[in-house]
């Protein structure tokens, strides 16, 4: 199985390690950008009439080549210490989870290089260069470098700015910023392409409340349409941040885009991730690369009410414990696959549009009826509208399991599914976009927690307008609709400080003038129609 190699803790909420603050040191830019969103609009700025679909590729490009030369020349300075010939010794690298880079591909070869007319070819030679040295990277790095449409001036300004990117002595903390960076960027490029950057990009706020649900601590975690890995990388903060080792856990993922599989390789290379990331262009549906193993956690975010997924070649599979899918609508059908792909014991959590919950279509809600009844239905949360780049639908989360009777200190959840609304709870961080806060996410999964019994997590009790355990009775009584608005009722209202008496004065006084408008126009009405009958 593969295994990630554990080191330091690093979060991209944080602007700072503990004892170093990450910057930009003034290079050829005049730049002293203290945080990754400053360094993203100076990149930005270079972009010039470069669409940010393609831009992205080249910036990420940059920083992912920056990442492992760092990771080389740290490794390279341990091993000179036992001898030159060491030092060569390709094994010694890679037994350190390190990729070996050629001389010609070295950062600091590129830097030196960066204002040459030929800096294109030779970035190019440098990623091909890469690729033949590491069997894992072949076919996953750009080399379009040398385009003519690519500026070469904007290429070597862009290196600078690379270049400037530091934290001090190279080596983990270097590692950690630029993972930063990378995943920073990712969101901003996923910002600026709108639409199609969901297709590559789930938001980070959204991914952690999946993560803190689910707490993947160990065992075989999966995402069968991964996108740029974000699931994956937040698993791995998730256990470093609780104690856990990144050994302990398993990374596996398909996806079915080669240009976003690139960007899932390389942003978990960035993090020093092992993972077996697959990728053909038939998609997990009609060609599943991992059919034959069972998940411990399943993290996904497919695409929403995808009508054009082949399923009238999937009429009959065995991945539709509960129904067929219908052709038009692939959101049961993923909901099944993911259901079918989970170990004994395992759980899911899956984004989908808030349709799925209601949906009385082409047998969808017969679909949904059969999952209640066999009870793998666990919680649905229905989620704040603004929280993705690629869609304004309204989405919620599923989360999906194996035995809601488990042992380990947990109660018996079997008959009962917790909902939660979470559709008051974020903040907008621009014109177009909400975010939920560290506070929300805490708030959701401790919620979660307490309603399985984990101790630590407190006694759980029914919050009216947030959360409620139904039991499978009043699921029937509501036609097997999962949508939580239906089940958590209205949060009480709170009392003003306004005393009773001026309430009360207030409202008679509002009654009262409404009942004389209403005489008048009663008396408007009569007179009306005395006048019609004396006109006949």
């Amino acid at each position: 199985m593969p295994r990630g190699r554990p080191r330091k803790n690093a979060d991209a909420s944080s602007p700072a390690s503990a004892t170093t603050e990450p910057s930009v040191k003034p290079n050829g830019n005049g730049a002293n950008l203290g945080f990754e969103a400053q360094l993203f609009l100076a990149a930005d700025k270079l972009r010039k009439n470069l669409e940010p679909s393609d831009y992205k590729h080249v910036v990420l490009g940059l920083i992912f080549l920056r990442h492992i030369s760092d990771a080389f020349e740290a490794r390279r300075a341990e091993l000179l210490v036992e001898g030159e010939d060491v030092a060569e010794d390709e094994d010694e690298y890679r037994s350190e989870n390190v990729f070996w880079v050629p001389a010609e591909a070295r950062w600091s070869f590129l830097q030196a290089s960066a204002r040459q007319p030929t800096i294109g070819k030779l970035i190019d030679d440098a990623m091909a260069s890469i690729e033949s040295a590491n069997d894992t990277l072949k076919g996953v790095l750009s080399k379009d470098y040398n385009r003519p449409a690519l500026d070469k001036v904007m290429l070597g300004e862009l290196i600078d700015l690379i270049s400037g990117i530091t934290v001090g002595a190279p080596g983990e903390k270097s590692k950690d910023l630029l993972g930063r960076v990378y995943e920073y960027f990712l969101g901003g490029f996923a910002g600026a392409e709108g639409r199609r950057g969901g297709e590559f990009y789930t938001p980070r706020s959204v991914v952690r409340v999946l993560v803190e649900m689910l707490e993947p601590y160990k065992g075989r975690v999966y995402d069968p349409c991964c996108g740029s890995g974000g699931m994956f990388v937040q698993s791995e903060k998730f256990v470093e941040s609780h104690g856990g080792r990144i050994g302990d856990i398993a990374i596996y993922g398909q996806e079915s885009n080669h240009t976003t599989w690139r960007l899932a390789k390389m942003n978990l290379a960035v993090r020093g991730i092992d993972a077996d990331i697959r990728w053909n262009n038939e998609g997990t549906f009609h060609r599943d690369e991992l059919r034959d193993l069972r998940f411990d956690t399943i993290l996904a975010n497919p695409p929403f009410n995808i009508s054009d997924w082949g399923g009238e070649r999937l009429r009959e599979d065995a991945r539709w414990t509960f129904g067929v899918p219908p052709v038009g609508n692939a959101n049961y059908g993923w909901l099944q696959h993911i259901h079918w792909h989970l170990a004994p014991g395992g759980r899911a959590g899956v984004v989908l549009a808030n349709g799925s919950m209601s949906s009385g279509q082409n047998g969808e809600d017969a679909i949904r009826k059969a999952m209640v009844e066999a009870d793998v239905v666990d919680c649905m949360i229905a989620l704040p509208g603004q929280l993705f780049y690629s869609t304004q639908i309204p989405a919620c989360l599923w989360f999906l399991t194996r035995d809601k009777a488990l042992g380990g200190g947990l109660r018996d959840r079997r008959g009962e599914v917790l909902f939660v609304d979470a559709r008051k709870l974020g903040a907008l961080v621009d014109r177009t976009r909400r975010e939920l806060s560290d506070e929300d996410v805490k708030k959701i999964a401790d919620t979660y927690h307490a309603w399985r019994g984990q101790p630590e997590a407190g006694a759980y009790a029914d919050v009216p307008g947030f959360c409620k355990a139904a039991s499978l009775d009043e699921i029937r009584s509501h036609g097997h609709v999962l949508t939580p608005g239906r089940y958590v009722g209205t949060a009480d209202i709170e009392e003003d400080e306004v005393p009773f008496e001026e309430r009360f004065g207030a409202l008679r006084g509002e009654l009262e003038r409404q009942f004389r408008q209403a005489a008048a126009l009663t008396s408007a009405i009569q007179t009306g129609l005395s006048g019609l009958i004396a006109h006949d």
